[in-house]
This record gives structure tokens, sequence and C-alpha cells, in this order.
């Protein structure tokens, strides 16, 4: 996005006059000051970073979150992801893998072979599904946030301490600089200084068990084999391989160009300072080794420098996600982050955003805390039943039996339900709010 008159972001809706700030620029908080631009309120970003990487590597958002995207400035926002060329029809800048025609094989993890394909589904237009590198993404929604909406983003300021009363909330920086509003919203992970504040006590983060090991990489190496070029030369690919225990999906994007792959596995070391640890490909190796050697094969071809040892963090959500004056709320994985075999993390974040805003707006300035106290009533369960398919579709895989796909292949087929994916996270607010403030105030 670059910032001309035609996206410079005029709110859809009128001044609210309630002043928020988000603590966190990542996909939730900059999905959060999205939305409440959006909605009138007046919206600025605090984030400790000093500048913005191209950090990480696949993330997916369904259906639910493309919804989001597509609102907004009318699709604009998501179109770079589907750049095409004329006259030549070629694709120049393609963020999204498209299987369309590929679709995603599962395949045993020992003998190698496809036990199913499983199609992708076609979604409308105005509710896109993207799977693609996150830091890409990441750079278009901070860009349009930024500088088509305007939104304040102020880099390198950490955060000391939140505080709140009856009146306001608002953050302290370590600079000792204090920043107030009618209500702010921390969005800056499972290691949020906020959970103090909402929970009253301190709140560590927590090993799921399982850690991943995750890279990407340029198509080099892979080409110069012939029995790895097959997944670079033929467009976008998505091959899974299910064993005890474990799970290696891999994939390759932008017409092949770029590789990535994540193996989840058993890990029982306990959350440091630091969960987030350069990966040995001696080990990878080591985990893998019964398994297809395919799987060794393009493990073999990963460039070391790029790998790493991410330890999932998991819990159930937190009992509230909201102060006790109910000025400060935990948004995204400061309040319920997820595993990974969800494929929902972001955009339940997203949707978190969304509904805040909404509830904010129909609420008006002199109603923030319950506004912000609808908004967990609203989201706590739907987040809760979305967490809980990270544990089980974790669980179908590691926990295969082999006997019952033979007779069923489909039965390993990753889950997508339509409970989640035709959920729209604004029309779901707007209808809810007044019944559910009626029974937070009766």
């Amino acid at each position: 996005m670059t910032g001309n008159g035609m996206l410079n972001g005029a709110s859809s809706r009128p001044p609210t006059g309630i002043r928020v700030i988000v603590v966190g620029a990542g996909f939730g908080g900059l999905g959060a000051a999205i939305e409440c631009h959006r909605h009138g309120h007046d919206v600025e970003v605090y984030e400790a970073f000093p500048e913005l990487k191209q950090l990480g590597d696949i993330i997916s958002f369904g259906p639910n979150a493309g919804r989001i995207f597509y609102r907004w400035s009318g699709g604009e926002v998501v179109r770079p992801f589907f750049a095409v060329s004329p006259p030549t029809g070629m694709i120049t800048a393609f963020w999204s893998i498209d299987l369309k025609k590929y679709g995603f094989n599962i395949h045993k993890y020992d003998t190698g072979e496809i036990v199913i394909n499983q199609k992708t589904p076609e979604y409308p237009v105005e509710a896109p599904n993207f799977n693609g590198h996150r830091g890409e993404l990441h750079e278009v929604l901070f860009n349009y946030a930024r500088d088509d909406l305007g939104i304040p983003i102020h880099l390198g300021n950490r955060i000391s301490t939140y505080f709140e009363d009856e009146e306001k909330s608002g953050i302290e920086l370590e600079s000792g600089a204090r920043v107030s509003a009618d209500v702010v919203i921390a969005a800056d992970g499972v290691r949020s200084k906020a959970r103090k504040s909402v929970l009253g006590y301190e709140d560590k983060p927590k090993s799921s068990g399982y850690a991943v090991w995750r890279a990407w990489f340029p198509n080099t190496d892979m080409l110069a084999d012939p029995l790895t070029a097959q997944y670079c030369e033929n467009g976008d690919t998505f091959n899974g391989w299910i064993g005890p225990d474990m799970h290696f999906l891999f994939s390759t994007i932008k017409n092949g160009s770029d590789c990535c792959w994540v193996l989840t596995h058993p890990d029982e070391h306990d959350i440091d300072e630091s969960w987030s640890f350069p990966g040995k490909l001696s080990e990878v190796k080591e985990a893998i080794k019964d398994w297809d050697p395919m799987c060794t094969r393009i493990v073999s071809k990963t460039p070391e420098h790029v790998l790493v040892d991410w330890k999932l963090v998991y819990r159930d959500p937190l009992p509230t996600w909201v102060s006790p004056e109910g000025r400060i709320l935990l948004l995204g994985d400061s309040a319920h982050p997820f595993l990974p075999t969800s494929a929902q993390g972001a955009t339940q974040a997203l949707e978190d955003g969304v509904c805040i805003a909404v509830c904010l707006r129909k609420g008006g300035k002199e109603n923030v805390q319950t506004s912000v106290r609808a908004h967990e009533k609203i989201r706590y369960d739907r987040v809760r039943a979305t967490q809980k398919t990270g544990e089980s579709t974790r669980d179908m895989w590691h926990k295969t039996n082999w006997e019952k796909v033979k007779e069923n292949p489909e039965i390993i087929q990753f889950p997508r339900q339509d409970w989640i994916f035709d959920f729209d996270a604004e029309k779901n607010a707007e209808e809810t709010y007044d019944e559910v403030v009626k029974g937070l105030t009766s």
C-alpha cells in the first residue's frame, strides 16, 4: 500500500470520541487498531520493537479472517496477494499459496504413501483463504494502518506497567512517560504485562509439551536434486507426513520459488526467558530417522542458519480478559494462545479486534467498561471451542489408527469446520451486543 489518496482512510463511521491505546503491533494489535479506526475511535499503537522486520515463516488465515481483510478499503488490502501482470497473465506477486489444483497430500509417516489428497475448497471472493509468509502479510497490514489510515504507531516504546481507575486507563513507558485513554487493548502476546493488571497475579507462559522446528528457504538446492525438484517445478504444493506424536508439513509457495516446513515434536523443557532457539539439522534428522526418506531429503536441503526450534505455548483461555475496572482488555495471544494445528490463532485475534471495535461503538463513550465486558462475553465460548480444535487435530494425527484410515482415509483430513469458517465476527457482534449487555446489567 502506498498511502495514496484513494485509501487515505477516513473512518467509515462517525467519530465516537473514544480514545483507544493498543499495545503490540502484531496481527492482533494491527487488526484491532484498523477496526477501531473503521468504527470511529481515536486509536494509536505502542510497540516495543524499534523497527519492522519481515520475520517468521508460514501463517494461515481462514475465510473468517479473509472476510475481515476484504472489508478494509473495499478489498484493496487483499488485492496485492493475488497480483497478476497484464497482458501475459503471469503472477508477479503471489503472497498466498495457490492449492486449487494441488490440494493437500497427506502421507503415512514411514512408507510415504499418499493416504488421501484433500481438495482445496473454493471460497467466495469476499471471504478468501490465505496461507503465506507471515512477515510479508504483516508488512502489508502495518503499512496500511500507518500510511493509508494514518494510525499513529509508536515503535521502540517498551511498556513498564499498566494503570486504570474508573475514569481512564493507560500505560507507563520505560522512559517514564504516561499515556492515558478510555481503554487499553493489550495485544502484546503471551508475556503481556497487562496479565498482572487483569488477573491480580503474575501468570507466566507454560509449555504445551511440544515445539516446532521451522524453516523458510529458497528452492535452489531442492531444484538441484531430481527427487525433490518435483515440489518446485509445478507451482505451489502442500504435503504432510503424519506419525506417532509428530507431524511434518512441507509447502512450496510463490510458484515453487520458496520452500517452508514445520515439524511438530514433543518437548518437555520449561519455558524460560526465550522459547525460540536456533535449530540443529542433526536433531531434526534424528527425530525422523525412521520416517519416509523424503522427509530427511527435504530437511537436508535446508540451510541450518534459517532453522528455528520454537516452543509452543498453550493454555485454556484465562479466567478473565478484563481488568477489575473494565478499562484494560487482553486480546489475542495475551488472552488465549493457540496451537498451530488449529490454524486459527491469528484469525481469532483478528476476530477479537473486530468485536471490541463494534462493542465500543455500540456502547458509546459513557459505557466503555460495559462494552469491554460485553466483548469478553461475546467472544469467550467461541474462542475456547476454536482453541480445542488445535488439540483435537494434533491428537487425531499423532495417535492415528492406520487400520481405520485404510477403511476411511477421510478421517485423517485436516478439519475445515463451517462453524469456524462461515463466521462473521462483525455481524455477530452487531447482532448480539444489546442482548449481552442486558444480561450484564440486569
